[in-house]
């Protein structure tokens, strides 16, 4: 029997693979695979065939740019090319990009380079004939693309008419951007596809994609898209003529009446754009829209013309683009966890995999049903990807490469760590542990009430709770407050300094508000911001317990499941007494005078506010919590109820329903104002 080498074999899974994406996304307009995921395979094969020359084959994709656009539009000519961009994925990347074409100029000295944010989106090509809107396209193959004119014309922010003041003589341009979806957009299609019983969209790069491609034009306006422009050319003229460098083209753009990107920069030199990069790295997730990197161009047009364009890519631009948000690995096992509610949590142990500039090993499978969803069984090569750029989760699993030998997976019926059978009660998806004494359960309520948004307790970590249960120091989060220094010496690794300072962290979390307090006893369905607004109408631990169900839910923010979550808790005996305990410590369980509504420097209160865009200092949070503090409340969307919309750039959908309802509008300039008056 013929044995395949393992690297011939890897090839021709890479292949197919990356073959099957390349169809998918631009004939069928039904993506399999993200951008990302997509990069690391391509690399991967690059690699391959860069170590064994012997196996590159015509059909490779690597030896071609794309594939053919779909046969539902028209199909059009792209009078000037659209080129994807070379990819660098770090900053030595970047620099060795610079090298390579500082061979090609040699004698250039000193440059300034163009950085924009890379929109994650799709690319379209405008074409305007004496300042009148005539054609917009995809890009397609970059030389192909597809006539989507009528769509087009349905996104508010592309101009129908040019403002061509002072340039009246410019016949024909092209312009190229981004449409995209701003997040809050996404957010609600899928919520109205679920609606429907519609899949969901992967992401708002596959929606903005599908969106453009909808045959019925009328789809697509409801859908809102946006788009910020990037390029301009002029045909038959040297773009020179009109401007010399990039960023003032980007200038000539705004006063043609396009968007364009707020955020991009000048840098005079490569560490100047390693800074922006660096920047951007955290501050993009504040973003109203998805950006998945950097593009850095030069800004001299005569430097572009002179370095030109390689078969694929131009040789004066580059996408630096952040670590994969999503990537592929292997399933080397799947575990359970015990938390501190007594759901059992299954995990995928993976193979180590670089994922938003972290290795991850373990992914959450959430529960029973979704594993069943996934069909994911130990040996599966899966996509990863972190869930709200935190929490690493298996999005999919690639079934194509399944080993022939696996099992499905079956949940326990008995708690891992306790040993007691577990329930799954009507309704719900979540297999529980109802033991109250599983070991399990009370280290995640103690690791819970010493969390930064609750008691935050620094110095208590998740080794140092261990060990105190394991040890049998502590049993309950009361149990914390009567550990004393010559106790705590007694663990491994704890000196004496290390313990003092513990123990006035403790004594120091006792002047913590109620409102953190009620967060920290860990209630079911109770987040930090219920655990405001229920402290905001009762002030103290015994009005809440004498609270009824009813009242709770009148609360404006709490649901009737919140309502008799907290409601029955209180019911409880044994949470009484753990109330006395804590009591007893010297924990707060009253708000503070100056806290109250009554209080007359409560200016904001009984005022509904709704935070939208990106303010110039404040971040959304900060915004969020000196209204609250002010006696405000902060919801998630715009209604009736609304009383002010704190509006910063980018505000999208949120502005114009504000705006359709008569609701007062601030800056954060006025928001300041209204709170130091």
């Amino acid at each position: 029997m013929i044995q395949i080498q393992p690297e011939v074999k890897r090839v021709e899974e890479l292949r197919q693979l990356l073959q099957q994406a390349s169809y998918a996304y631009y004939v069928l307009d039904a993506p399999i695979m993200e951008d990302a995921v997509y990069d690391q395979l391509y690399r991967e094969l690059q690699q391959m065939e860069t170590q064994y020359p012997e196996l590159i084959a015509p059909d490779s994709p690597t030896q071609r740019v794309g594939e053919r656009p779909a046969t539902q539009f028209t199909s059009v000519r792209h009078n000037i090319p659209l080129y994807s961009l070379e990819n660098a994925f770090n900053v030595d990347e970047l620099r060795v990009w610079e090298q390579r074409w500082r061979r090609q100029a040699p004698t250039v000295a000193s440059v300034e380079y163009v950085c924009e944010l890379k929109i994650d989106g799709s690319a379209i090509a405008l074409t305007y004939q004496n300042g009148i809107l005539v054609r917009g396209a995809t890009r397609g193959d970059g030389v192909m693309g597809e006539d989507i004119t009528q769509n087009v014309r349905t996104i508010r922010s592309i101009p129908l008419r040019l403002n061509l003041a002072g340039l009246e003589n410019l016949e024909k341009i092209e312009v190229r951007g981004e449409a995209f979806l701003p997040l809050e957009v996404f957010k609600q299609i899928n919520e109205e596809r679920q609606k429907a019983g519609e899949q969901l969209f992967a992401n708002p790069r596959n929606a903005a994609a599908g969106t453009l491609r909808q045959l019925d034009s009328r789809i697509v306006a409801r859908r809102r898209l946006d788009f910020f422009a990037y390029t301009l050319h002029i045909p038959g003229m040297d773009d020179a003529s009109i401007s010399n460098t990039q960023w003032e083209a980007l200038e000539l753009l705004q006063k043609m009446g396009f968007r364009v990107n707020p955020n991009h920069k000048l840098c005079g030199s490569l560490p100047e754009v390693a800074e922006y990069y660096k920047y951007w790295d955290t501050e993009r997730l504040n973003l109203p829209y998805m950006t998945d990197g950097v593009v850095v161009k030069l800004n001299l047009f005569k430097l572009q013309e002179q370095l030109g364009f390689t078969q694929k890519f131009p040789r004066w631009a580059v996408a630096l683009k952040y670590p994969a948000e999503e990537a592929p690995t292997r399933v080397e096992n799947i575990a359970v966890n015990v938390g501190r509610t007594g759901a059992l949590t299954p995990l995928a142990e993976m193979r180590p995999v670089q994922l938003a500039g972290t290795t991850v090993s373990r992914a959450t499978l959430h529960n029973s049903d979704r594993i069943a969803q996934l069909d994911i069984r130990i040996g599966d090569t899966v996509i990863v990807r972190k869930a709200g750029e935190i929490i690493p989760e298996v999005v999919r699993v690639l079934q194509e490469l399944r080993p022939s030998d696996t099992e499905p997976f079956v949940m326990p019926t008995h708690c891992p760590v306790c040993g007691q059978l577990v329930v799954r009660e009507s309704g719900e998806a979540v297999t529980r542990c109802v033991n109250a004494s599983c070991a399990a359960i009370l280290k995640g309520s103690i690791e819970h009430w010493v969390s930064r948004d609750a008691l935050d307790i620094k110095g208590v970590g998740e080794k140092l709770v261990h060990q105190l249960v394991d040890k049998g120091s502590v049993h309950s989060v009361a149990d914390l407050y009567e550990l004393t220094k010559e106790k705590l010496c007694e663990l491994e690794r704890m000196g004496e300094k290390s313990a003092q300072k513990l123990v006035d962290a403790i004594a120091q979390s006792k002047n913590q508000p109620w409102s953190r307090v009620l967060y920290g006893l860990g209630i079911r369905h109770v987040g930090s911001v219920n655990a405001q607004l229920l402290t905001q109408k009762y002030f103290t631990v015994e009005q809440l317990t004498a609270a009824k169900q009813s009242d709770i839910e009148g609360i404006y923010g709490i649901g009737a499941e919140i309502a008799q979550s907290v409601y029955q808790w209180f019911r409880i005996d044994a949470n009484q007494t753990l109330i006395e305990r804590l009591r007893v410590a010297g924990l707060q369980f009253a708000a503070a005078e100056e806290t109250t509504i009554s209080d007359g420097n409560q200016k904001l209160a009984g005022k509904t506010f709704v935070v939208t865009g990106t303010l110039p200092t404040l971040k959304r949070d900060e915004a969020k919590a000196l209204i609250q503090k002010a006696g405000g409340k902060v919801t998630d969307s715009v209604s009736k109820k609304t009383d002010y919309l704190v509006v910063g750039e980018d505000a999208g959908s949120k502005l114009e329903k504000a705006q359709a309802l008569g609701i007062i509008q601030l800056n954060e300039a006025q928001l300041l104002e209204i709170l130091e008056s």
